[in-house]
């Protein structure tokens, strides 16, 4: 084909590059049509991920140092900047600098258990270890000891002694950098391998099982951060947002701290409702006059936060009998292991302690496969409890039980040919050491599945009666 033939293509002319960030620091390179439906090019990265449970995960855009999360109905275009937009190919390698777009979890869940995926597992894994290195509980600095010794077990396998010994980590990867200040790297690197050993016979799976489980415990690690104005003649947001997996935060901009105003769970949160910029919040059993109004700056942003909203509550109301089913499990299993959040404040920091709760955490029950629980699809049948959240007529007419990507639906998108599938470079996926170990225990979800699949198929009666 001639450059000029090549050059007039219509098809090549659509055609742009994005690049998506992996939460483990790696990314892909596609070449998409600039008219891509966001939900398929979900699609195009969770089938090169070899991921076959994307619910928890999005699509975002970064702006305003926000994380903004892709409507999977709208098309790409909707999010992209302008030149990127406008800017025609003008041969197969030269599409012009890429879109940055962002492979990241949307909706946080509570227990790993829930996500039956090892590598949508892993993923959500590594998007944690992310939000760890930014957390700030420093009365839970023990909780970032532990949190090393799963993710180095995660990362590297069983501890040997010809092998891990000296600097065989870097304390940056693993730790907030206010714990390396105040303990310093020779602190950390003296201690930690002890850990690490504790953690023997733990698969990559279980791993990241209890990894999961002892991040979430962490304040500031599930949580999605929104700016919120005062009222609309403020310039800087004075308060902030925090959407957990149990319910919203209110907080107070200080400085470069946040101090907590309001935490409503999910079961008193009596409405929400936004109409336009306006954002409010009428805790349940209240009278309406003590209602919370704050504002968010633009509509785009009250519809975003209305459909980020109302989904999390939605998913988090019909995960919680599965959650009390889990629940009882662990108990059996750990046979009510009590936990511990002293931390002694001397320089000496009590490793004793926290190094016998590793071997209990660890090396006790490392032999032990754990059970784990796939995800059951909440999205196709709203909760009836979700009725409360509100918005203008303008709004309303985007429905976000319609947004949210359930497993029929992505399942019926799979057979569809993608845009894309035949003309995308790509590099990553899961090629580090920890997708091999992975694919090791391959098979411990198999008895679960068998075990489970009377328990979802009960649930899944009961929605459709």
């Amino acid at each position: 084909m001639s450059k000029l033939n090549f050059h007039n293509n219509r098809v090549m002319q659509d055609r742009r590059s994005v690049c998506i960030f992996l939460p483990n620091d790696e990314s892909l390179n596609i070449i998409i049509n600039v008219k891509v439906l966001c939900h398929q090019l979900l699609v195009q990265v969770c089938d090169l991920l070899r991921l076959k449970d994307c619910h928890l995960f999005g699509l975002s855009v970064i702006q305003n140092n926000e994380h903004v999360y892709m409507e999977l109905s709208q098309k790409l275009y909707k999010y992209c900047p302008k030149e990127w937009k406008k800017e025609a190919s003008k041969g197969i390698d030269q599409f012009g600098p890429p879109m940055i777009i962002h492979f990241r979890v949307q909706y946080y869940v509570e227990n790993g258990r829930l996500i039956s995926d090892r590598i949508a597992r892993y993923y959500y894994y590594w998007h944690l270890r992310k939000q760890v290195l930014h957390s700030q509980c420093m009365l839970q600095e023990e909780a970032y000891f532990l949190l090393a010794a799963f993710a180095l077990q995660a990362d590297l396998g069983n501890f040997k002694r010809n092998k891990h010994y000296g600097k065989y980590f870097e304390p940056e990867a693993y730790f907030p950098s206010w714990v390396i200040t105040k303990r310093g790297k020779d602190y950390i690197l003296k201690h930690i391998p002890n850990m690490h050993k504790d953690q023997f016979a733990l698969t990559a799976s279980e791993a990241h099982l209890k990894y999961i489980k002892e991040a979430i415990r962490l304040d500031d690690i599930a949580v999605h951060y929104y700016r919120l104005y005062k009222d609309k003649r403020e310039i800087e947001a004075s308060l902030t947002l925090g959407l957990t997996t149990r319910g919203i935060q209110i907080f107070q901009n200080i400085s470069e701290e946040k101090q907590l105003l309001y935490d409503f769970p999910w079961t008193n949160v009596g409405k929400l409702v936004f109409v336009g910029k306006k954002f409010e919040i009428l805790p349940d059993g209240l009278p309406s006059a003590r209602k919370l109004i704050y504002y968010t700056g633009c509509p785009m942003r009250s519809r975003h936060l209305l459909e980020l909203l109302s989904s999390s509550h939605r998913l988090y109301m019909n995960l919680q009998p599965v959650l009390r089913h889990i629940r009882k499990l662990e108990e059996n299993e750990e046979k009510k292991q009590y936990r511990e959040s002293y931390i002694s404040d001397n320089l000496d920091f009590d490793m004793d302690h926290l190094e016998k709760r590793s071997q209990a955490s660890g090396s006790s029950s490392g032999s032990m496969k754990h059970k784990r629980f796939s995800r059951h699809s909440t999205t196709s049948h709203s909760s009836s409890q979700t009725s409360g959240i509100e918005t203008d007529t303008k709004i309303r007419d985007i429905v976000p039980e319609d947004i949210f990507l359930s497993s029929t639906i992505y399942h019926r998108l799979k057979t569809c040919s993608s845009m894309t599938s035949h003309d995308s470079s790509h590099t990553s996926g899961v090629e580090s050491g920890g997708k091999d170990r992975l694919e090791d225990d391959s098979q411990d979800d198999g008895n679960l599945m068998r075990l489970t699949n009377w328990y979802y198929f009960l649930i899944f009666l009961f929605y459709l009666s």
